[in-house]
């Protein structure tokens, strides 16, 4: 990635997708359509840590109707968040470390496509 975009944070993305933001693109170079994938990640990022905030606040648990109680409604959703996140940085197979500083701003290389799933026990 170019020092411009590496520099072109967004503007409302909070300290743990700058750290995400810079910590990738200072040693990947991405593609458009990957860069569209990467910004949700960050997106994804800078919201669990939003979510986490709530439900460190308030607690886990919260008053549900009548005298119950409930998981908070933001401990749900950061699950959903979560998953997302996994399945953006799966979408992106981005390495989980490099072995030297040789591959600074290397490029992806992606082996092939992966295929569809069938559905088990039907014929066609």
């Amino acid at each position: 990635m170019s020092d411009s975009q590496l520099q072109s944070v967004p503007d409302e993305t909070g300290p743990s997708g700058r750290r995400l933001w810079t910590s990738v693109l200072s040693v990947f170079e991405l593609d458009e359509h990957e860069m569209a994938l990467f910004r949700e990640m960050v997106r994804t990022v800078d919201l669990l840590d939003e979510l986490d905030d709530q439900v460190r606040q308030d607690g886990l648990m919260v008053p549900g109707p009548g005298l119950t109680q409930r998981v908070h409604p933001a401990a749900v959703e950061a699950r959903h968040a979560r998953i997302a996140l996994a399945r953006l940085s799966a979408s992106l197979r981005l390495p989980s470390g490099m072995p030297g500083e040789e591959q600074q701003n290397a490029r992806q290389r992606r082996v092939g496509v992966r295929g569809t799933y069938g559905v088990r026990g039907v014929v066609s």
